[in-house]
């Protein structure tokens, strides 16, 4: 079974969500359904933790940490079964910047509230270099929910597959619908300014305005927010092929390649440790790579 993705998504749109798709049985992925009809399995998110705490014991810790993304908190719980997420929690310092990549929970102690966290899967340090980037990924990623859902609210009698023909995938148009259904017509300012005040964060100067509007009905078609480069690879393909032949090089055996020799070795190529669990995503999900072993990747015979 292929690996869902991981999604790009703030805070504010998490926090937001309630809605939840149970799997059919064991191995069937379960969804967290957010306003704007993405139906998230896995994020990757980054901010500054700013909190944690072992509500455990030194020999089998248990940590909860709270990370400060522009919009407001993720919540994060390492346990004894995520034990590499667990030994970098134990060595983590508040505050710093950190990306996780992980499962969404959820928690509803009634019918009316549901708490949203997240089993990470790997944290990272990173610089602020690193989680710039990222706001900048997820900024225009919510703008694309914004417009996808916009559009299909505009079809008159939409269902699934009239939004498949209108060139939406399915697990688009499911969300899309079943968040509409849930949640009702969601708030374009909220979002819009959810997205304008992430991109202020990256500039000289948080007074200048972005041009974005203040209600959807007076959105553009789209909106060119200039990319920024991932690192000094020419390509996400020149990248790949580094990291390729990375593991060529050390998977010598059974149990495969380190982790962290990898991380190392590409950092010297000038790409960081969240460019690699990017990269490394991506060749699982081309069924090029896989984990034999937690810490260690091995190449798919070629």
């Amino acid at each position: 079974m292929a690996r869902e993705a991981a999604w790009r998504v703030f805070a504010g749109e998490l926090n937001s969500s309630s809605l939840e798709r149970k799997g059919n049985d064991e191995k069937s992925p379960s969804y967290l359904i957010t306003p704007l009809g993405a139906m998230i399995n896995r994020v990757m998110v980054t901010g500054v933790l700013t909190d944690k705490e072992n509500r455990g014991t030194e020999d089998d810790p248990i940590w909860n940490g709270r990370i400060q993304d522009v919009s407001g908190s993720f919540y994060i719980n390492v346990g004894k079964f995520q034990p590499e997420a667990a030994a970098t929690m134990a060595d983590l310092e508040a505050p710093e910047f950190v990306a996780v990549i992980g499962k969404v929970r959820t928690y509803s102690p009634d019918e009316t509230r549901t708490f949203v966290s997240l089993r990470p899967e790997r944290i990272v340090k990173i610089d602020e270099a690193t989680r710039n980037l990222w706001v900048l990924e997820t900024a225009k990623a919510t703008w694309d929910r914004i417009i996808r859902m916009r559009n299909a609210i505009a079809i008159s009698d939409s269902d699934v597959n009239t939004l498949i023909s209108k060139g939406y995938t399915q697990q688009e148009a499911e969300g899309i619908l079943s968040a509409l259904d849930h949640y009702g017509v969601p708030s374009s300012e909220k979002y819009l300014k959810l997205i304008q005040g992430s991109l202020k964060l990256l500039l000289p100067d948080d007074n200048i305005d972005l041009g974005l509007p203040e209600d959807e009905s007076d959105l553009p078609d789209e909106i060119d927010i200039p990319s920024q480069p991932t690192g000094n690879s020419d390509s996400a393909a020149d990248s790949e092929d580094i990291i390729l032949n990375i593991l060529r090089e050390l998977d010598d055996g059974p149990r495969g390649a380190p982790r962290d020799e990898v991380d190392r070795r590409a950092e010297m190529e000038g790409i960081t440790s969240y460019q690699v669990e990017e990269i490394c995503n991506s060749l699982m999900d081309k069924g090029l790579v896989y984990e034999p072993n937690l810490g260690y990747l091995k190449l798919i015979d070629e």
